[in-house]
C-alpha cells in the first residue's frame, strides 16, 4: 500500500475517535486513536527522505496520535527516533518537542496522586525581554493568574453559574477544580496548565464535557480576538460572560512593551490559538463597538494614564493617581474582581466620560506593561 492509502485509514480512525470522544466513549476512542497512529506510522515508511515536509507533517501526526491514544511510550520512542533524523525539518522538530515535552506531562501526572480531568493547554510567550527558558517573573505570574480566571469562568459559564462580578469562585469550585502548573521544554517561555478532576462524580452538569474543558478554554480566547465579533456571540450568548471574557483575553494580549506574542494550544495539537500587538487592538474595537453611555453636549471621552490606587466594586468607585492627583472615577457597573482586582498599585489607561462639572464616569480600564 502507498503513502495515501495508510494516511486516508489513518484520517478515518481519527474521526472516528473524536466521535467517540464526543459519545464519551474513552477506551473506544483511545483504541481508534491507537489504530490511526499504527496507520500513519506505515505511512510515514513509505516516504523517500526526499519528501522532507511530507515526512515531517506524517512524523509530527504519527506521534499525536499515539499521544491522544494514552500510548505514551510508542509516541516517545517514535519521537526520540525522528528528532534523531537530521532530515526532519525544523518545524516539526518544535511539534516534536512539544509532544515529547506533553508526554513526560501525562507521564508525570500519574505520579502526582490526584486525577486530571483530559486535556491542558501548553502557554509559549515569546519576545520582547523574554529569552529561551526564561522571563520576568511579575510578567509569567501576571498571565498565570489571568489564565486561572478564564478557565475558572469558563468552568462557571458551562455549569450554567450565573456571572459572577465581585469576589473569587465559590470555594467548591476552586477545591473541585484546581488548576496545576507543569514547566514545559525551553524555547521562548513555556509551561503548561491542567485542571484537577473534581472528587465528586456530579460536580459538572450532564451536558457539559470535562475532557472538553481546554478545548472550550481555547475556543473562546480564539473568539475574543476576532475581528468578527458574531463568532464570540454565538459562542457565549450571555452579555456580561462575553464582556468578562474579551477584557481577561485583552489582558493576556502584549502591547509590544514586555512580550511580542503569546501562544496557546492542546497539548497534541499542532495549530496554536496565537495572541499578538494586533490582537489587542482588535479586542479593543470590539470592547468599544457600542457607546457604553449617553454624552451630554459638553462632556467628552477622556484617557487617564496613572497608577490604580483604589478600587471598590461594591461602592461603585475607583481613584487612579497622576503624579500628585488622585482622581476619583465612578460608574464601574461593568468591572468585575478578577479583570480589575489584579491591576491595584499597577500603571493603567482608564478611559472614562469626563462631565461639564469636572466628575469622570467609568468606561474601561486596561493594564500597561
Amino acid at each position: 500500500m502507498s503513502w495515501t492509502e495508510f494516511h486516508a485509514k489513518s484520517e478515518v480512525l481519527a474521526i472516528s475517535a473524536m466521535e467517540a470522544l464526543k459519545n464519551r466513549d474513552i477506551p473506544l476512542a483511545n483504541k481508534l486513536y491507537k489504530q490511526a497512529g499504527e496507520f500513519e506510522h506505515l505511512a510515514l515508511a513509505q516516504l523517500d527522505i526526499s519528501k522532507v515536509r511530507t515526512r515531517g507533517i506524517t512524523a509530527v501526526s504519527a506521534v499525536a496520535l499515539w499521544f491522544k491514544a494514552s500510548e505514551y511510550s510508542l509516541a516517545e520512542k517514535l519521537a526520540h527516533s525522528m528528532l534523531a533524523d537530521e532530515t526532519i525539518p525544523e518545524f516539526a522538530r518544535q511539534d516534536l518537542r512539544n509532544l515529547v515535552q506533553a508526554i513526560w506531562t501525562e507521564c508525570t501526572k500519574k505520579t502526582a496522586g490526584v486525577e486530571f480531568v483530559p486535556g491542558q493547554v501548553m502557554v509559549s510567550v515569546k519576545g520582547g525581554e523574554v529569552i529561551t527558558g526564561g522571563a520576568p517573573l511579575d510578567l509569567i505570574l501576571d498571565k498565570v493568574q489571568t489564565i486561572q480566571s478564564i478557565f475558572y469562568r469558563t468552568i462557571e459559564f458551562l455549569n450554567g453559574i450565573s456571572h459572577r462580578r465581585t469576589g473569587r469562585p465559590t470555594k467548591e469550585l476552586q477545591d473541585a477544580c484546581r488548576p496545576w502548573l507543569f514547566q514545559s521544554i525551553p524555547g521562548s517561555y513555556q509551561f503548561s496548565v491542567g485542571i484537577q478532576k473534581p472528587v465528586q462524580p456530579d460536580f459538572f452538569r450532564d451536558d457539559v464535557e470535562p475532557e472538553r474543558i481546554a478545548e472550550h478554554f481555547l475556543e473562546i480566547v480564539r473568539a475574543s480576538s476576532n475581528e468578527d465579533l458574531s463568532v464570540l456571540e454565538k459562542l457565549i450568548p450571555d452579555a456580561s460572560y462575553r464582556n468578562t471574557f474579551l477584557k481577561l483575553a485583552r489582558n493576556l494580549a502584549p502591547t509590544g512593551k514586555t512580550f511580542d506574542r503569546i501562544e496557546m494550544r492542546s497539548l497534541g495539537d499542532t495549530r496554536p490559538v496565537a495572541l499578538g500587538i494586533e490582537s489587542r487592538h482588535t479586542i479593543n474595537q470590539q470592547l468599544r463597538s457600542k457607546p457604553a453611555s449617553t454624552l451630554d453636549a459638553d462632556d467628552e471621552i477622556v484617557e487617564l494614564r496613572g497608577t490604580l490606587r483604589a478600587v471598590h466594586l461594591d461602592k461603585d468607585w475607583l481613584e487612579i493617581a497622576i503624579e500628585s492627583d488622585a482622581i476619583l472615577v465612578s460608574g464601574l457597573e461593568d468591572a468585575v474582581d478578577d479583570v480589575i482586582g489584579p491591576m491595584v498599585n499597577r500603571t493603567v489607561t482608564v478611559r472614562a466620560n469626563k462631565t461639564a462639572a469636572n466628575k469622570y464616569k467609568f468606561l474601561d480600564i486596561e493594564l500597561g506593561e
